[in-house]
């Protein structure tokens, strides 16, 4: 069978649903500690984080350790895509169940880092989401790249190159468990 997006897709999202809950938290403290050690070590002064839904790695406890060494974004949901906001209290429940910061009128163009949930990547460590491109939007109107880490509750990788163009490129890849690297052929345990 030849393997596309799509159904790279709906096999990650079957893995990541199928996944035992058992131990979320456990696996969730894992990639916290991950995160916060890479993130101590390279000092970034503008991160952009992902506010985590019931089926993402929980990153809060990082974003929290973060917001007083750095500035903090989240993304603020327009139309297809979305913008960066500062990450401030109380959040809202929007679209699609996320909760967001409120709206603000500054345009912020430059983040040093991102931190991106992922459903599945491919053999170019490019994002396979949940199809709706408001990543790959985003990340068109910034002035240069940043750095790029993606998170992963469940590893779901494939060596084969199924993605598009315009699909986002990680630098990194977190998982509870792995690490995988750009331009890296191995997992790191």
């Amino acid at each position: 069978m030849h393997l596309t997006k799509n159904s790279f897709r709906q096999k990650c999202l079957k893995k990541q649903k199928s996944a035992s809950t058992h131990n979320k938290v456990y696996k969730d403290s894992l990639l916290n500690q991950k995160l916060s050690a890479f993130l101590r070590k390279n000092r970034f002064k503008n991160i952009l984080f992902y506010y985590p839904l019931e089926s993402e790695v929980d990153i809060r406890k990082t974003l929290v350790q973060m917001r007083k060494k750095s500035k903090i974004y989240t993304p603020f949901m327009q139309g297809k895509s979305f913008k960066m906001v500062p990450f401030r209290l109380p959040l809202q429940r929007k679209q699609f169940g996320i909760l967001e910061a409120g709206n603000t009128h500054k345009k912020i163009k430059n983040i040093d880092l991102a931190i991106v949930p992922v459903v599945g990547v491919d053999g170019d460590l490019k994002r396979v989401g949940f199809g709706k491109g408001m990543y790959d939007r985003f990340f068109e109107t910034l002035r240069k790249k940043p750095f790029i880490i993606f998170i992963q509750k469940e590893l779901c990788h494939t060596k084969k190159y199924i993605c598009d163009s315009y699909d986002i490129q990680g630098d990194l890849l977190y998982t509870p468990t792995k690490t995988l690297l750009l331009g890296s052929k191995k997992r790191k345990q």
